[in-house]
């Protein structure tokens, strides 16, 4: 017997309040453009940008992060962030920009924070550097990263969905050899990116790729809407925030595959086949109690690791639960209606 949160022969009007969630879906997108545009970019961490990690604990209770802030900023160093790390504690992460010869800013920084407050005062319990050249180098790797496990996507859902598994494969190969072509002219790897989305898109859309097109389009919700809330709250974007990225987009497309199967099924049931929209809102009902189930049970756990998993853990734990939540909407109030959107200009 299966466990079913939501009763059998419920049928809750997901397709009829589509544009509701569209308008929903917009508003958070546009406060997240807002938000990185009025922010001047994403606040980038020492993994892309380079620069030093310091974690000081302060042992005289009468200082705290101004006392950090105002020692470094008057010895010369930019800092870029400063953040309470410690859980209860007089204990602080502290993001330095790095600076033409970077290779002492360690020592630099340490020197300048014991003879101001008192080698006794402050102890260093952990120190990252990363060069400029690294953080740039690895910023590229993890646009192509994200990039190129949504093309691998697209061969999978158009194979297994649409039989197309050729195609979408040829197709595939094409804008990996021209983005590969097009990087070798020095064009930016951001609006590389940007530009090949579009392209992909487009293509996807010629040639009627209708549920790759849809999990595209919630994968890429979900990603904007987590990055944007991010840049709102002022958390840094470091390799770790890659990590829960692809997490959120492997978890948001197994979401959709779940109703996309359901409706697949449902469309070779004859009296459910004339009627497209009455299919794909029946699916979605017929598998929210999976999705609730699901994504509850993934929720707990991430809220676990953000609660009992220390300060290191908070902000990806954070990430996956943010991305979680919107992939979970997304797969029930975008990409199934996306689909039903694509399937009617298919047959208009």
């Amino acid at each position: 017997m299966s466990l079913e949160i939501v009763k059998p022969g419920v049928n809750l009007n997901f397709i009829g309040n589509r544009y509701y969630a569209f308008a929903f879906s917009g508003l958070l997108i546009l406060a997240s453009i807002i938000s990185v545009i009025w922010n001047q970019g994403l606040n980038l961490g020492v993994d892309f940008r380079g620069g030093l990690n310091l974690q000081v604990l302060l042992t005289d209770p009468k200082l705290g992060a101004e006392d950090l802030r105002r020692v470094l900023s008057e010895g010369g160093l930019e800092i870029s962030s400063l953040q309470d790390f410690g859980a209860g504690q007089n204990e602080y992460l502290i993001n330095v920009r790095p600076e033409a010869d970077g290779q002492n800013l360690a020592k630099k920084a340490l020197s300048l924070l014991t003879q101001a407050l008192g080698a006794d005062n402050v102890q260093l319990r952990r120190e990252e550097m990363v060069g400029p050249k690294v953080g740039d180098d690895l910023r590229q790797k993890a646009l192509y990263a994200i990039y190129y496990s949504i093309l691998m996507i697209i061969i999978y859902i158009s194979g297994r969905f649409e039989k197309k598994w050729g195609t979408s494969a040829l197709f595939t190969a094409i804008l990996i050899g021209a983005v590969y072509l097009v990087s070798l002219f020095g064009v930016g790897v951001g609006t590389l990116i940007i530009l090949a989305l579009i392209v992909t898109l487009i293509t996807c859309y010629v040639m009627k790729f209708s549920y790759a097109l849809g999990s595209i389009l919630a994968l890429i919700h979900d990603v904007v809407i987590t990055t944007g809330i991010f840049s709102i709250l002022g958390k840094e974007i470091t390799l770790t925030f890659v990590a829960a990225i692809l997490t959120i987009i492997g978890y948001s497309l197994n979401d959709s595959i779940i109703v996309f199967d359901r409706i697949r099924e449902n469309l070779r049931k004859p009296k459910l086949k004339t009627d497209l929209p009455l299919t794909i809102n029946r699916s979605i009902n017929e598998t929210l109690s999976r999705t609730i189930l699901t994504s509850g049970t993934t929720l707990m756990a991430v809220l676990s690791l953000y609660f009992l998993g220390g300060p290191v853990n908070q902000d990806f734990a954070l990430a996956l639960f943010i991305g979680m939540t919107v992939g979970t909407f997304s797969s029930v109030f975008i990409a199934a209606p996306l689909l039903l959107l694509w399937e009617k200009k298919k047959t208009a």
